[in-house]
């Protein structure tokens, strides 16, 4: 079972970024496409299958920690892998590319909580090196300025900190984690809203600062973020723990790593994450 070779039906793939784009992306630290990024059968699939493992949560479970889903669910690689995705990373990282990680991040509609102003780096030092993540944020919903869709700070990539702020403590009770960065370190002002339609996306580069407010709307917000990395970098196995792994999406391995089985599910990866019961068995 090759899942990176897995076609894309009903529609054409929309392609590769064009040079303008990528300049764009690596000056500002993000790009957003607003063109349907899945054919539409397959983005439809997606989404239903999101919707059966939000509905098997369990009780009082918080959707908006709903991460490393492919790890018991080894079907959603299809759509990681799916072409139409790889060929929006590929003129960033490259034509050998490995997955590092995904995450749905679900905001209920009237308390969805809002996501601390951080750098993904921050909480990935160690474990990739060098830092050379682009993420591929998903909408699933509408992800607008009402419902709390993600904000960045351009160009924060590529500034003397690349990707470690400081941080302070934040009440976790109101955020989806407890840390956030340091207000002086940080310049609202210049924030941009990356608003989606579904089925759009958004791209960013690990270093950017970025975050998102809360949900007080009546519209849900959800997002899947995919995370890749070029094949080059080098993931520490030791620094994982034996609680992540990866997967190569495309290509071949350029950086001496190991990769996990894509048509297998890991509960016991879960289990040492202290995540077992989180998502039932492959539907």
């Amino acid at each position: 079972m090759n899942l990176s070779s897995t076609p894309s039906d009903s529609q054409p793939s929309p392609g590769r970024l064009n040079a303008a784009e990528v300049a764009r992306y690596r000056e500002e630290g993000y790009l957003v496409v607003a063109k349907p990024v899945l054919p539409d059968a397959r983005f439809e699939a997606l989404k239903e299958f999101f919707e059966k493992l939000l509905g098997d949560l369990p009780p009082g479970e918080r959707p908006e920690s709903m991460d490393v889903p492919h790890f018991m669910h080894p079907e959603l690689l299809g759509w990681a892998f799916d072409p139409a995705i790889l060929d929006l990373v590929e003129p960033i990282v490259g034509p050998d590319i490995a997955l590092f990680s995904t995450h749905f991040i679900c905001k209920p509609k009237g308390n969805g909580k809002r996501v601390p102003w951080h750098e993904d780096s921050a909480y990935w030092a160690g474990q990739v090196e060098p830092m050379e993540v682009c993420t591929v944020w998903l909408a699933i919903d509408p992800s607008t300025r009402a419902n709390g869709c993600m904000m960045v700070i351009p160009r924060t990539h590529n500034t003397g900190r690349r990707g470690f702020s400081d941080y302070a403590e934040v009440d976790s009770r109101a955020s989806v984690f407890g840390t956030e960065i340091l207000r002086e370190q940080r310049d609202e002002a210049r924030r941009v809203y990356l608003e989606l339609q579904p089925n759009q996306a958004s791209l960013h580069d690990a270093r950017i600062q970025h975050g998102s407010e809360p949900n007080t709307s009546q519209i849900r917000r959800c997002g899947w973020t995919m995370r890749f990395c070029p094949a080059r970098v080098n993931f520490n196995e030791e620094r994982f723990g034996g609680m992540h792994q990866v997967y190569l999406a495309r290509g071949v391995d350029r950086g001496g790593n190991q990769y996990a089985d894509p048509t297998r599910a890991y509960p016991e990866v879960m289990q040492r994450r202290g995540e077992s019961s989180r998502y039932k068995s492959s539907h």
